[in-house]
């Protein structure tokens, strides 16, 4: 795809604040039913499939992000952007007018191929839009949007419950969709597709079946099926047998959805492991500090989504900060510091018990954000100064790919985790039952559960309170060592550096 950033008559401001509230949005939606959800339940039934509210979301975006990055490389980015608003604003309008669960899933989905496209789509015109030199700067903004969408979406949705209702969690994203649409489309040029266009059906198709199998295997394992039975074992070769298939067809296809030659760009796989690991322990935190502030401190859902707005502010910080200072101290700084602050936050949750004040909860949120913002938008920036004009979409999207299945892996390790704590500290203290009852209550996959649909842990025992806090702990634990091992490979991190 043309590169645009020698324009002069592109009118980029507003063009970057549309992209802002696109990626903005789409991350909104993949946490605001964290606190509206339980209403949403009460309203609608079917608690059975309450998970779904949110894995529909996850499980959507993670498909399209891909395949949109692929085909905005060929059709352009203005096409996609309007399709993904398009489809967001559909599914929003949608959902907030449902009066049955399986409706509202369904419009989820919706919701989510929108999102799917939004985000990687916004970040790679920001790679067509600017060049080598303004890009980290502008990465950096828009990944302080991201860092916004993700930390306010509870907070919107408990506040849009409380005072208005759930509908309108959904109802607010219209007049955005239509401002962002208006911002992009007037000034973002079209771009004439080239002819012939080749589309990778094939590859589009097994790498669909491929994210559906993992991730509904991070879904379901050790809540539907155990990790070891057969289910898993089944779910495992198939995703084998079609990692397999996929690389043969990309191998041989025109233009692959996902180019094998990416492997081969260690700034992409580099960048992929931090996007990765970032997802998995992002989710895995914001999951189980949420659950905790919930049900052993007895937060409300708003008072814990303004925490998790410290976390917002750390991000914000060191997202636009390394965004303008990297053309001068390069990137290894900033990916050798960030792993680091983001382990210290970890550490200080494992810290949290029962009785602590709030201060040591801001201050690991905040660190654990400002380690997060230093790789964030930065990442981005040099896989984008790697990849070739007409392949930025595809690049990108692979990176965030990687983060979003980091996310989804994220619930799943922290609640094995978690939950094979509980069981080995609690056999000897309570009856056997005991544990299984609360493994099963744990979250798995809201990045907040509300008190509605847990039991008052105070209720149960001191003990078994204690051995909910000591298993959280150890998951931040092991989370913080695994965003240490990001540290050697920040040493070696080497990519085209913005220069003036």
């Amino acid at each position: 795809m043309e590169n645009l950033s020698e324009n002069e008559n592109i009118n980029k401001g507003p063009i970057m604040i549309g992209l802002c509230i696109a990626v903005l949005i789409a991350c909104l939606d993949s946490t605001v039913v964290a606190t509206c959800g339980p209403i949403i339940v009460r309203d609608l039934g079917g608690e059975d499939v309450y998970s779904w509210i949110l894995t529909a979301y996850l499980l959507c975006s993670t498909i399209m992000i891909p395949i949109a990055g692929k085909l905005s490389d060929l059709y352009g980015r203005k096409l996609f952007l309007f399709i993904g608003l398009v489809l967001f604003a559909a599914g929003s309008l949608l959902a907030g007018m449902c009066q049955e669960m399986g409706q509202f899933i369904a419009c989820r989905c919706i919701q989510g191929l929108g999102g799917g496209i939004l985000i990687p789509v916004s970040t790679a015109a920001v790679g067509d839009l600017y060049d080598i030199t303004d890009r980290a700067k502008m990465q950096g903004i828009l990944g302080a949007a991201y860092g916004i969408g993700s930390g306010a979406g509870p907070l919107l949705g408990g506040f849009l419950t409380e005072y208005f209702s759930w509908h309108w969690a959904f109802y607010i994203n219209i007049p955005l969709v239509i401002v962002c649409a208006l911002l992009i489309t007037r000034g973002y040029p079209r771009i004439k597709a080239p002819d012939n266009v080749s589309i990778d059906v094939r590859g589009i198709t097994v790498l669909s079946l491929l994210l559906i199998d993992v991730l509904l295997l991070m879904e379901w394992g050790g809540r539907e099926f155990e990790w070891s039975g057969m289910e898993s074992i089944l779910m495992i070769v198939a995703a084998v047998v079609l990692v397999a298939l996929f690389v043969f067809i990309e191998k041989r296809a025109l233009e692959p959805v996902l180019s094998p030659r990416l492997i081969r760009n260690g700034v992409v796989v580099k960048s992929a492991l931090f996007m990765f690991i970032m997802g998995l322990t992002m989710m895995g935190a914001n999951t189980y500090i949420a659950f905790f502030g919930i049900n052993v401190l007895g937060f409300s859902a708003m008072e814990t989504g303004w925490y998790a707005m410290t976390m917002v502010a750390g991000m914000i910080i060191t997202t636009t900060v390394s965004g303008a200072t990297v053309y001068r101290i390069g990137y290894r700084p900033w990916l050798i510091a960030g792993p680091v602050l983001g382990a210290a936050g970890l550490y200080l949750m494992s810290l949290i018990e029962a009785d602590s004040g709030t201060g040591i909860i801001v201050a690991s949120l905040f660190l654990f954000g400002l380690g997060v913002g230093c790789f964030l938008s930065i990442i981005m920036t040099a896989v984008q100064n790697s990849a070739e004009d007409n392949e930025i979409g595809m690049t990108t999207s692979a990176v965030n790919l990687l983060r979003n299945v980091g996310s989804t892996m994220g619930t799943a390790v922290f609640t094995m985790i978690i939950n094979n704590g509980i069981a080995s500290r609690m056999n000897d203290l309570v009856p056997e039952t005991i544990p299984q009852i609360i493994a099963d209550l744990l979250p798995k996959d809201t990045s907040i559960v509300v008190a509605a649909r847990i039991p008052d842990l105070a209720m149960i025992s001191d003990d078994l309170i204690w051995t909910f806090v000591d298993s959280v702990g150890t998951a931040f634990n092991f989370a913080a060592v695994i965003l240490l091992l990001l540290v050697p490979v920040g040493l070696v991190y080497r990519a085209k550096r913005p220069s003036r």
